[in-house]
């Protein structure tokens, strides 16, 4: 004996639109992360990867020039 299946009425048909809602953190995250990097930016003093180890440095230049290729 096969039991009765319930569906449920599709959103298109009883004229409904769709509902989506961000919650507040998923703009705000966003937002924060463009502020930090526009100051950073503004002022590169305060960043300290500016002044690091030599030979990481050499690394970066390094690869940039392989890819430069």
């Amino acid at each position: 004996m096969s039991a009765r299946t319930h569906t449920r009425p599709h959103s298109a048909t009883t004229g409904a639109g769709v509902d989506s809602r961000l919650p507040w953190w998923a703009l705000a995250l966003p937002v924060l992360a463009f502020v930090a990097l526009l100051l950073l930016i503004r002022n590169p003093a305060d960043a300290q990867a500016a002044a690091g180890d030599p030979a990481l440095t050499q690394l970066f230049r390094h690869a940039r020039e392989l890819l430069a290729r």
